[in-house]
C-alpha cells in the first residue's frame, strides 16, 4: 500500500502525538508499505526530508507547540497527489488534515483519523469557562471528524468522549504501541550512581518518579501536596519530578512555599534518549493526571519495571490492574496507603514490577502496526466495494 499520513506536529518536537506517528511509520515501512508523512515545519521554510514533506509554517498562540501554514495549495499537495497514495491517516485535526481532505477527495480514497487528545481538558488556554469550553470542543470534534471514514481512539475513554460530542463515525479502539525493548533494558550501575548523586537522591531514598510535560492539566501539583504527609513520616523518600512545561517555575514555588525542597527534585527537560534511564532511578511511577488519553508514560514505566500508583481514570482501566501491577487512588489516604503498602513490602513490590513488565507487552509497536494495517486494509476494501 502507498500510505499518508499527515500531523501538525513532527520531529524535532517530541509529544504522544509524533512518537505515535514515527512508530506507526516505523512499523509500516518495516510491514513492507510505501509510506510517507506530511507535517508543519517548525520554522516559516518548507522542505523534504527522506520520506517526510515539512510545509512551512507559523506559531499560532493557541495552545503549547500549535502551528499553521498560509499556504493553503503547497507544491508538495501536486507531488503528493501525483504520487497516489491509496488511503491517509490524519493524526491531528488542523492544517495538514485540511491538505488530507484536498488530497483524498482529488484521488477518491479513504481518510483514517486517530483522535490523540483530549481537547476538553486543554480549554482553559482558551476558555476561562470549563463548560462553555467543552461545548466548543463537542462542535469541533463533530465538524473535524465528519469526513473520516474511520476514527481510531488509542482507549474506551476516548471512544466514550466523542459519542457524547455526538461523532456519528465508526469508532475503533486501537492502543498507541511504543518501543519497549530500550525501557527493559538496565542502565549501568556506574552510570545510575552518578545521576543519583547528581539529582542528589542518595541509596537509601525511596524515590517515587513521574515524567511528561508540567502543564496545568497534568496536575503535578497534587503530587507535590501529596509529598508533605509522606515526608513528615521521616521517611527517607523523594519525588523526581522529569521534564518541563509552562507551570514549572510556578510548581517549584510551590514546593518551597510548602517546604520540600529537599524531598522534591526538578530535572527539568531531558535528552529523548536518555528519559528511559530516569524511569530506572525510581520505585514507583506515580501521576495524578485526569487529562490523559492514554498515557504513553505510563506504559514506558510499565516496561521499565515500575509499579504504578495514578489518580483514578478511565484512561487507565486497561492500563493499571489494581492489585497486579499497581493502584489507583481517589484520595490522599488511599495514595499514602498504597505508597506505603508497596515500600514496606518487598516481596510485593517485586512481583508487581514483574507483572508491570508483563502488562506493558500488551502496548508493542509491532502489535500496533499489526492492528493498524488491518484496519488499512478492511476500509480500502470497504470503499471499493
Amino acid at each position: 500500500m502507498k500510505i499518508l499520513i499527515t500531523t501538525d506536529v513532527y520531529k524535532p518536537i517530541i509529544n504522544g502525538v509524533v512518537i505515535s506517528t514515527f512508530n506507526l511509520y516505523e512499523q509500516l515501512k518495516k510491514r513492507g508499505h510505501d509510506v510517507k508523512i506530511l507535517t508543519l515545519s517548525n520554522t516559516r521554510a518548507s522542505k523534504k526530508s527522506g520520506d517526510v514533506f515539512y510545509i512551512g509554517s507559523l506559531p499560532v498562540k493557541v495552545y503549547p507547540q500549535a502551528r499553521m501554514t498560509v499556504k493553503p495549495f503547497h507544491h508538495y499537495i501536486k507531488e503528493i497527489i501525483k504520487w497516489k497514495p491509496d488511503i491517509i491517516h490524519t493524526q491531528t485535526e488542523f492544517t495538514t488534515s485540511l491538505y488530507a481532505l484536498q488530497i483524498a477527495y482529488k484521488l477518491h480514497i479513504p481518510m483514517i483519523h486517530t483522535y490523540h487528545t483530549m481537547y476538553e481538558d486543554y480549554t482553559h488556554y482558551i476558555f476561562p469557562s470549563k463548560r462553555v469550553g467543552k461545548k466548543a470542543v463537542a462542535l469541533f470534534s463533530r465538524h473535524a471528524l465528519r469526513k473520516a471514514d474511520e476514527v481510531i481512539v488509542p482507549t474506551n475513554k476516548v471512544m466514550g468522549a466523542l459519542k457524547s460530542y455526538g461523532v456519528k463515525r465508526t469508532i475503533v479502539e486501537i492502543p498507541t504501541g511504543i518501543h519497549l525493548e530500550k525501557f527493559k533494558e538496565e542502565i549501568n550501575p556506574i552510570e545510575k550512581t552518578a545521576m543519583k548523586k547528581l539529582l542528589k537522591i542518595s541509596e537509601k531514598d525511596s524515590v517515587l518518579v513521574t515524567i511528561g510535560r508540567l502543564g496545568k492539566e497534568k496536575n503535578v501539583n497534587e503530587l507535590i501536596n501529596l509529598m508533605a504527609p509522606l515526608s513528615k513520616e521521616g521517611r527517607d523518600i523523594k519525588l523526581l519530578i522529569v521534564g518541563d512545561g509552562p507551570v514549572r517555575k510556578e510548581l517549584e514555588e510551590h514546593t518551597r512555599a510548602l517546604g520540600l525542597d529537599e524531598c522534591v527534585i526538578f530535572t527539568g527537560m531531558v535528552p529523548q534518549e536518555d528519559v528511559h534511564k530516569y524511569y530506572k532511578l525510581g520505585d514507583i511511577f506515580i501521576s495524578a493526571s485526569t487529562s490523559e488519553t492514554q498515557g504513553l508514560t505510563y506504559i514506558e514505566a510499565m516496561a521499565s519495571g515500575l509499579p504504578l500508583i495514578c489518580r483514578k481514570d478511565e484512561c487507565l482501566l486497561d492500563v493499571v490492574e489494581d492489585g497486579f501491577n499497581g493502584f489507583t487512588f481517589e484520595t490522599e489516604r488511599e495514595f499514602i496507603e498504597e505508597i506505603e503498602l508497596l515500600l514496606d513490602d518487598e516481596t510485593k513490590k517485586a512481583l508487581f514490577k514483574k507483572n508491570a513488565v508483563i502488562k506493558a507487552q500488551k502496548f508493542s509497536v509491532e502489535e500496533f502496526g499489526r492492528q493498524v494495517e488491518e484496519l488499512y486494509i478492511r476500509v480500502i476494501n470497504k470503499r471499493h466495494r
